[in-house]
This record gives structure tokens, sequence and C-alpha cells, in this order.
């Protein structure tokens, strides 16, 4: 269950406005930027709001933060009010007392789209876990956004990506990310990560879960979707696992479009670092937005 707020804050049609009240004692505005902290469920979520134009949030995924999405975060902020975030146990966020789940990030991302008095409904767009968060919050409050963009995540995929024969691929995977997370924890690093290995790979498994049932959650949203989505989510080796991983990818986005004809699509030749390698291209996608529905792009 979502927790309260601390307060609302007022978003002003044309750029940030001006903080009163707590949102004046609580905020701090810095280059423009204003950054304050959502208390609930227990956890405090360090938010930023920056930029001037149509309000967007946007919404980073598993084992990435706000401070990872800084190139895409100032891109975005030339066209549109951009409003960050980390999720617990992720940047600068408060870790939670126990396990992670699915229904807590989304809890993370509800607290925050509820802080804001909008002129208009947001875009929301989501990376990664992101998009499955996004996807979900859509479904259960479709006059929360104006429309979606969604970042290579909630893919109804039409198997499960991970098999039995990928678990142990994929612990290595987790303990390397915590491995990671640790190092930069000890910095103190607004990039650090504070799931452990069994936090990451508990959660693999119940996106790879999540996604197998999403596309009744899709059938719910009334509003536009597009997809901007890695040609090789796996990378682009000539390993044969790598490659159906690619194949399924592409088949459960095709999928969706044959489901839902009004969802859009843009592929990007990369894998699923694209929101690093590939932040100006992603931008300049939003930009153009809204697009024809059912439009496809490459």
């Amino acid at each position: 269950m979502v927790g309260m707020t601390t307060r609302r804050n007022a978003i002003d049609a044309d750029g940030p406005s001006t903080p009163s009240g707590d949102a004046a004692r609580d905020g701090e505005w810095n280059g423009g930027t204003r950054n304050f902290t959502v208390h609930h469920d227990g956890v405090t979520i360090p938010v930023s709001l920056g930029g001037r134009g149509r309000p967007l949030v946007l919404c980073p995924g598993l084992n990435s933060t706000q401070a990872d999405l800084r190139e895409l975060t100032e891109a975005l902020r030339r066209d549109h009010q951009v409003v960050t975030f980390d999720l617990r146990g992720h940047g600068l966020a408060t870790p939670a007392a126990s396990r992670y789940s699915f229904d807590d990030f989304l809890s993370d991302l509800v607290a925050v789209m509820a802080e804001f008095d909008w002129p208009s409904p947001p875009v929301l767009v989501g990376y990664s876990l992101g998009a499955d968060l996004a996807v979900h919050h859509a479904a259960e409050r479709p006059d929360s956004v104006a429309e979606l963009v969604l970042i290579d995540g909630a893919n109804p995929l039409p198997e499960p990506f991970i098999t039995e024969a990928d678990l142990e691929e994929f612990r290595a995977m987790a303990e390397r990310l915590a491995t990671r997370g640790e190092s930069e924890a000890a910095e103190g690093s607004a990039h650090q990560v504070a799931l452990t290995a069994e936090d990451i790979f508990d959660l693999c498994l119940e996106i790879d879960a999540v996604r197998s049932a999403i596309l009744h959650r899709y059938q719910r949203i009334r509003r536009p979707i597009h997809m901007i989505m890695s040609t090789a989510i796996a990378g682009g080796g000539a390993e044969a696992r790598a490659a159906w991983r690619n194949r399924l990818w592409r088949a459960g986005v095709e999928r969706l479009v044959r489901e839902l004809p009004q969802v859009s699509t843009s592929w990007l030749d990369a894998d699923h670092r694209l929101v690093f390698t590939h932040a100006p291209d992603i931008a300049d996608i939003i930009r153009t937005l809204p697009r024809p529905a059912g439009g496809t792009t490459s």
C-alpha cells in the first residue's frame, strides 16, 4: 500500500513554479533545478524537477539511477519540465527495510506522481523496469498520464526471457552488479545501488513473470503509447543464446503491435544500454511526439 506523501507541488504550464510554504522550506533550487524528497512507505525518495515545457516524468529501471540518466534528462529538459527520481535502494533513495518487489517500486512511482498538481497530465517515460512500472501505473490510473514512452522494457514476451538454462548466467550477472553497487556505495555515489545479488536475481525473475502477463494491462490503456526499443538487447555477438533473446525481444513488440495497432515503435541499433549510448536520439524521438498511431520507424 502506498503511504502518504508530504506535500503536493504545483507545476506551471510553461516552466517550473516558484515553491511556496512547505515546498519552499523542503525544496532546494540549484541552477534552475528543484530538488526535494518524497517520504512514503518508510522510504525517502529524492526527486528533481527542471526544464521548461510540457511535463514529463522519467522513471529509471532496475540498477539505474537518476544520476545515470543525466544525459537523457538534460536533453529532455530543453523541451519539457522533467521530473526524475530514484527508486528505493537506488541512488540517494533510502533502502527498503526488507526485500524488494515490483509492487514496492510501483508504489515509489505512484507516490512521486501524486506529489504534483499537474496543469495537464504528464508524459510518462520509463526505462527497462521503469517501462513496466509505467504500464501498470497507467492501466490503474488512466487519467494520470497523457501518453507513455517505453524504453526497452514492458515487452509482452511470448515466452520466458529467462529459462532454466539461463539461471547460472543471470546469477553471475547479479553478482557483478551487486559488487559494483557496493563499490559505489562505499564512495557515497549518487550512482550507488543498495540491492544485494539475491535481490537483483529475484527481481529479474519477477520482472520476467510480470511481462508474461502484461498484455492485458496494455489493453486497459487508452492513451498513446510509443516504444523505443533496442535491436540487440542481448548484444550484437554471434552467440546463439544472445541471438535468440534478440529475436524474442522483437517478437514481443510485434505481438503487441498486432494486438494494439495504435502502439507505435522506434528501433535503435543498440543493446540495452541505449539510454546511455543513444540519449540524444531518444530525446529527439520523444521531442517529435505525438506520432500517428500504429506507425513504425527505424
